[in-house]
Formats: structure tokens, C-alpha cells, sequence
């Protein structure tokens, strides 16, 4: 599963958040397993390399995930 990011800017919670809603149903998995996945795949192991704003809409959206 690949999603294409284009203009590799500054991606927002929103598109965060329906990603690892997408990965958590196509997998069959936790939002924990998603993340994980994320950073393996989407980031490539550095979560930074989308820049720091995205980083921390990322870890916005984990958050916001985890309190429901």
C-alpha cells in the first residue's frame, strides 16, 4: 500500500488521521501497529522527513486517535 504525496510539504492531522484510519482497516490492525507501519513505510524510518510541522500533525493525529 502506497500513497503518493506530492509537493512532499506540509501534510496536515487530517490527512494523518485518514491514513492511519485507512492502514488500521485495510490491515486489520491496532492504531499502534498503524503507526508503526507508518514510520517504517511512509517515513521511511525518519519521522522528520517531511519536516517538523508535519511531525508534529502526525503525532497530533496518533493523539487524537488514542483519546477517540
Amino acid at each position: 500500500m502506497a500513497m503518493t504525496v506530492n509537493n512532499g510539504g506540509n501534510l496536515s492531522s487530517e490527512y494523518f488521521s485518514a491514513y492511519l484510519k485507512h492502514i488500521m482497516i485495510v490491515r486489520d490492525c491496532s492504531l499502534v501497529a498503524a503507526q508503526e507501519y507508518m514510520v517504517k513505510n511512509f517515513f521511511k524510518g525518519d519521522i522528520d522527513s517531511f519536516g517538523k510541522y508535519s511531525r508534529g500533525n502526525f503525532l497530533k493525529s496518533v493523539e487524537e486517535l488514542t483519546l477517540g
